[in-house]
């Protein structure tokens, strides 16, 4: 990894109380998931700093070897389809050297929840629940599991409690409904609490699962309504 930190876009105070780390999914940037902050409907005080880091430009296998934004390869999308265990640790890296940032910036593990989409989610989970100190809370929104026979000897103790936050679409057809579904049934089978939504969409966001999302971080991060 280089000793770089990743690119980022960033809104919300420079002396916030808590933050967000929230990673894009793949073929996007850090800008993608910029303009739902305000949809959020966060109180007005919050003191809340959002994260939206860039990946890296690499070539992706499963889309024929083009070059993207991608935090680590993928070599398909259905079940047995083996992982790239390399890159998604070295993705790891450099968000947990974004949290390292955070807390040299007043906010520590505790004050902060980890966060993606799509395949920013996956590394979202892959890293979170390994890393070594705990954590508000980490969300996957439209995501999946990786290395998930895994987990229950890679995660660390300081978040195996750590509160989850899993929404999928019904209609989704990059990421099956399935595989949110997989995802939720693996996490709570090692006992994490997690907060499921599913709805009637597509591989996207909607304003209901917005809404939801900021309820469950004001929760998270016990921001006063």
């Amino acid at each position: 990894m280089s000793e770089a930190l990743l690119e980022t876009v960033e809104v919300g105070p420079a002396d916030a109380k808590a933050s967000v780390i929230w990673l894009h999914g793949l073929g996007a940037n850090g800008h993608d998931f910029e303009p739902i902050v305000p949809e959020l409907q966060l109180p007005a005080d919050a003191s809340v700093r959002f994260v939206f880091p860039h990946a890296p430009e690499q070539a992706v296998t499963v889309n024929g070897g083009m070059v993207m934004p991608a935090w680590y390869d993928v070599y398909g999308l259905t079940a047995g389809t083996p992982v790239d265990e390399p890159g998604l640790d070295r993705a790891a890296g450099w968000v947990e050297a974004l949290i390292a940032r955070e807390a040299n910036r007043g906010v520590p593990a505790s004050r902060l929840v980890l966060a993606g989409f799509s395949q920013g989610g996956a590394l979202a989970l892959h890293t979170g629940l390994r890393y070594t100190d705990g954590l508000a809370g980490v969300m996957g929104l439209s995501t999946y599991l990786p290395l998930r026979d895994h987990l229950a000897q890679a995660r660390a103790s300081a978040n195996r409690q750590t509160p989850i936050f899993l929404a999928h679409g019904h209609q989704d057809p990059v990421l099956s409904f399935e595989m949110g579904q997989t995802a939720r049934d693996a996490l709570e089978a090692l006992g994490y609490p997690v907060a499921w939504h599913e709805y009637p969409m597509a591989h996207q966001v909607c304003l209901e699962e917005i809404r939801a999302v900021g309820q469950w971080l004001t929760e998270r991060l016990g921001l006063a309504r």
